[in-house]
C-alpha cells in the first residue's frame, strides 16, 4: 500500500520522516524550494510512505469580481454576496505537488496540527488530493508531541478527519470576511471624507475580534482618565525594639481592622479615643499550618499570560517560540485548553530527561525519588485533545528568548510535579483604645516547588512570641492620610485574561488579535518601569467611543457578539448546529447591526473627529482588511 502523508509545515514533515523511517529515506525536490518529498518503507506496516507538507492553508476566500472592488457595490451587499474559495496564488505549486503524489497513493494520511484550524487545513488537503484520486482513503494522524512513541502510535492507529471542526473554521472565515469587509469599507469611506489627515491613511479596518479587543483597552483607558483620587485616613500602629518588651527584636506593624475611612472627622474621633487609652493588649494568638499552592499545569492562555508578565515578551512572540520548540521536538503541542494530566501520563520518563541540566537537573533527579514526586494539581479545563504544555526532551543549546521560554515551561512542569510549599502562620490580634488591630507572621518550613520555580515569591516574616493577655505601649500611633490610586492601564497579560474570560478568539488566536490592533495603530505599547502598558491611539478611542454612542443592545466594541459567535462555532463542532444555520443567524445579526451603525454613523464621525482634533498622538496607519500569519492561516479581520 502507498501512503501519502501530508504535514502542516516543512519542519514537521522532516521530523515525522526521520522518526518513521529510522533515518533511511530518499529525498525528492518539488517546485517549491522549502517543500520536499520524502520516500521510505515503513517497516511496521510494510507500506511505502511518501511524506510531504503544505505551509498553512492552501485555500483563500474572497468575493467575486462583482463585489471585490470597493466602489463596486454598497457595503451592505457584502453580507449576502457570493464568496469563492480557490487555491491561494502562492500555494499553487504546493497544491499541485499534493495532486501529483495523490494520483498513485492508496491512502492519504493527514498530519496537520491537531486543533480546529489543523482540521480545516486537513480538509483542504483532502479536497486537493481527491481532485486527482477520487477513491483515495483519507485518515488522520493524531499526536501531541514530535516524539517517537507518539508519531509511531499516530501512524499505526489513524483516526477519521473531523469534518465538523473543519466546517466550523470555514464558517468563521466566511463570516469574518463579510463582517470585516462591510464595516471596514463603510467606516473608511465615511471617515476619509471628514478627516483630511485620513485621506492618505489607507484602510480604517474593523474586525469582529479586533474591535472587542480594542474595546477592553479603551474602556480601561477611559477609567484611568476619568478617575478622581479620593483621600482616606487610617490609624498606623507599630511597636519597635526596646519598647519595653524583650520579645521585640524588630519593628512590628499592626493593621487596622477597619482598613481605612473616607470621612476625616469620623477617623479623627476614633483616633482620639485610641490616644486616650493607648496601651495595647493581645486578645488572641492564632497559629496554624499553611501552604502556598504549586502552579497548575500549563495551558496556552496561561503560557501567554505568565510569559508576558514574567518574561516581558509579547504573547504572539511567546507562542511563536513555543511553536518552534514544538516543531524541534522539545515541547508538546503548545495549543491546549487542558490544565489536568491523564492519570496514565508518563511523568518519570520526561522528568528523567531533565537530569542532565546543570540548573534544574538535581531537582529533577530528586523528583524521581520515592518522596520527591507529587501528582500535579487538577484544573477545571480539559479539551480532551491535548495534554498541558510540557517538555518532551532536554534542550541544551538554546539561547536568547528561546531559552527563556523553554526554561519557563520546564520549570513550570517540574514545579507541577513537586509538592506545595509549607509554612507556619501566626496571627496576633490586639486591642488598643477599643479598636482592633492585627499582625501576621510566616515561617517557611519547606520550600519544595519554590526551589525550582523562581517566578513566584513567598517570603517569611517572624513575629515575636506574643501570648494572649500580653500588654505593650505602641511606639507609633498616628492618624495617617492616603489617596486612592487609579487602576493601571492594561498590560498584554491583562488583555489575554480578559479576552479568554469573555470568549474573544481562541487560546491560539488571542495573541494574533492583540498584535493586530497594535500593528494597525489602534493601540500603542508604552513601557513604564519594566512593564509594557497598552495605550489606545486617538483614532482607536474615537472609533470605540463613537460606536458606543450609538447605544447598541450589544455594542460592536463589547464582547457579547463575538462570544455568541464562538459559542455557535462550538455547537457546529459538536454537531448541534449546522454550518449553514450558524452562518445564517450570525450574518443576519451583524447585518442588522450594520444598518443601525450606518444610520447613526454621524455620531461615530462626531466623536472620531473630536478625538482627532482634540487628543494628542493621533496615529495614522494603513492596513489590509485581512491578515495571514506566518503559517498562512487566515485570521479574522
Amino acid at each position: 500500500m502507498r501512503v501519502l502523508c501530508v504535514a502542516e509545515k516543512p519542519s514537521i514533515s522532516k521530523s515525522i520522516t526521520q522518526i518513521l523511517s529510522g533515518g533511511q529515506f530518499t529525498t525528492r525536490n518539488t517546485a517549491t524550494n522549502y517543500v520536499k518529498n520524502y520516500d521510505f518503507t515503513y517497516n511496521y506496516t510494510h507500506s511505502t510512505f511518501t511524506v510531504t507538507c503544505v505551509a498553512g492553508h492552501l485555500m483563500e476566500y474572497d468575493f467575486h469580481d462583482t463585489h471585490r472592488k470597493w466602489q463596486s457595490c454598497d457595503p451592505i451587499a457584502l453580507f449576502d454576496a457570493p464568496i469563492e474559495s480557490k487555491t491561494a496564488k502562492d500555494k499553487t505549486a504546493i497544491a499541485q505537488n499534493i495532486s501529483n503524489e495523490a494520483r498513485r497513493a492508496d491512502q492519504l494520511m493527514i498530519w496537520t496540527d491537531c486543533d480546529r484550524e489543523g482540521e480545516n487545513i486537513g480538509w483542504e488537503i483532502m479536497v486537493t488530493a481527491q481532485k486527482t484520486n477520487r477513491n483515495i482513503i483519507v485518515k488522520r494522524a493524531r499526536f501531541s508531541a514530535i516524539i517517537a512513541q507518539q508519531i509511531h502510535n499516530a501512524a499505526q492507529h489513524p483516526i477519521e478527519l473531523d469534518l465538523l471542526q473543519a466546517q466550523a473554521v470555514t464558517a468563521r472565515i466566511n463570516l469574518d470576511l463579510r463582517i470585516g469587509a462591510a464595516f471596514t469599507r463603510m467606516q473608511t469611506m465615511a471617515l476619509r471624507d471628514r478627516l483630511e489627515k485620513l485621506k492618505e491613511a489607507g484602510v480604517i479596518s474593523y474586525g469582529p475580534c479586533q474591535f472587542p479587543t480594542l474595546g477592553f483597552v479603551v474602556s480601561r483607558y477611559n477609567q484611568v482618565q476619568s478617575f478622581v483620587p479620593e483621600a482616606f485616613w487610617y490609624i498606623y500602629l507599630s511597636i519597635e525594639p526596646n519598647a519595653g518588651s524583650s520579645k521585640i527584636n524588630e519593628e512590628v506593624q499592626f493593621t487596622w481592622r477597619r482598613g481605612h475611612l473616607f470621612e476625616f472627622e469620623v477617623a479623627l474621633v476614633i483616633y482620639e479615643v485610641v490616644l486616650a487609652s493607648p496601651r495595647a493588649r493581645v486578645t488572641k494568638v492564632t497559629k496554624k499550618n499553611t501552604k502556598k499552592w504549586k502552579p497548575l499545569p500549563l495551558t496556552t492562555v496561561e503560557l501567554q499570560k505568565a510569559g508576558s508578565r514574567l518574561l516581558k515578551l509579547a504573547p504572539k512572540k511567546i507562542l511563536d517560540i513555543a511553536e518552534k520548540l514544538y516543531q524541534q521536538g522539545f515541547l508538546s503541542y503548545p495549543r491546549t485548553e487542558t490544565d489536568q494530566y491523564d492519570p496514565q501520563f508518563d511523568f518519570m520518563s520526561l522528568i528523567e530527561k531533565q537530569n542532565v541540566d546543570p540548573e534544574w537537573g538535581q531537582f529533577a533527579h530528586m523528583l524521581q525519588t520515592q518522596d520527591g514526586f507529587n501528582a500535579p494539581r487538577k484544573g477545571k479545563n480539559n479539551d480532551h485533545a491535548h495534554p498541558p504544555i510540557h517538555p518532551t526532551a532536554h534542550a541544551a543549546n538554546l539561547g536568547g528568548d528561546d531559552k527563556r521560554v523553554y526554561e519557563f515551561i520546564v520549570r513550570r512542569f517540574l514545579a507541577c510535579c513537586s509538592k506545595d510549599a509549607l509554612g507556619f502562620q501566626t496571627t496576633v490580634d490586639v486591642l488598643c483604645g477599643g479598636e482592633e488591630f492585627y499582625a501576621t507572621g510566616l515561617i517557611i518550613l519547606e520550600r519544595n516547588f519554590l526551589n525550582v520555580y523562581p517566578y513566584e515569591k513567598w517570603s517569611g516574616k517572624e513575629l515575636p512570641d506574643f501570648e494572649e493577655g500580653d500588654e505593650f505601649m505602641p511606639s507609633v500611633c498616628e492618624l495617617r492620610e492616603g489617596v486612592t490610586s487609579p487602576p493601571n492601564l492594561l498590560t498584554e497579560a491583562d488583555l489575554v485574561g480578559l479576552m479568554d474570560k469573555n470568549g474573544i478568539g481562541t487560546d491560539a488566536t488571542i495573541a494574533q488579535h492583540i498584535e493586530t490592533i497594535i500593528e494597525r495603530g489602534y493601540v500603542i505599547p508604552r513601557p513604564d518601569g519594566g512593564v509594557k502598558y497598552l495605550v489606545p491611539s486617538t483614532l482607536g478611542i474615537g472609533l470605540v467611543d463613537g460606536y458606543n454612542e450609538i447605544g447598541f443592545e450589544k455594542s460592536l466594541s463589547k464582547p457579547q457578539l463575538r462570544r455568541d459567535t464562538e459559542r455557535n462555532l462550538v455547537q457546529v463542532c459538536q454537531g448541534q448546529k449546522s454550518k449553514t444555520d450558524m452562518l445564517s443567524e450570525s450574518i443576519e445579526q451583524y447585518k442588522e447591526m450594520y444598518i443601525l451603525a450606518k444610520r447613526d454613523f454621524p455620531k461615530i464621525m462626531a466623536v472620531s473627529v473630536f478625538s482627532c482634533h482634540h487628543r494628542r498622538g493621533l496615529t495614522i496607519f494603513s492596513c489590509p482588511s485581512s491578515v495571514h500569519d506566518i503559517a498562512g492561516r487566515s485570521e479574522a479581520a
